[in-house]
């Protein structure tokens, strides 16, 4: 048995892991920050940009977007890289709308202001708009997770602006 009385959560390691693997999918905090203001704008037109990207660095911050971001991201990049065992590999890779992981992973982020981002993430995940359209016809990456990973964080951005609101 492993004990983990001394184990520290490494918070600076996986914030850096999670926003690496965004990078090198072509994705910054400013796309997922547009698709968050391009949600959020027609509840409150005064909304700042700037305020927006420090919220989706902030959400981007929490150990439970960071833990389904990381293992999101990881699937994605052993599909890409053909590492998964079969009927694992085909399923992730051709992303079959009946796995469901992607999105189960991805309603847990949107969640994390309560339920008002899943209303968001649905919105997000039906019109795929910004980078994750872009994702979404990449013929080059398995992007079955980061697309509803992306959705998700900007969902929960739009979902704390709306709490912040209230």
């Amino acid at each position: 048995m492993v004990d983990r009385r001394d184990y520290k959560y490494p918070d600076t390691e996986a914030f850096k892991f999670v926003i690496d693997r965004l990078n090198e999918q072509g994705i910054e905090i400013e796309d997922i920050a547009e698709i968050a203001y391009n949600t959020h704008k027609k509840y409150n037109a005064q909304i700042n940009k700037d305020y927006i990207i420090k919220l989706t660095n902030d959400v981007l911050h929490k150990r439970e977007v960071l833990n389904s971001a990381m293992v999101g991201l990881e699937l994605d990049r052993l599909a890409t890289e053909k590492k998964l065992n079969s009927p694992l590999q085909e399923i992730v890779e051709h992303d079959i709308g009946v796995f469901g992981v992607d999105e189960t992973l991805a309603l847990g982020i949107a969640s994390i202001y309560g339920t008002i981002g899943y209303t968001a993430y649905g919105n997000i995940d039906v019109n795929k708009p910004g980078i994750i359209g872009k994702l979404d016809n990449d013929k080059n990456h398995v992007n079955t997770f980061v697309d509803d990973l992306v959705g998700a964080v900007a969902a929960a951005v739009s979902a704390k602006l709306a709490h912040d609101e209230a």
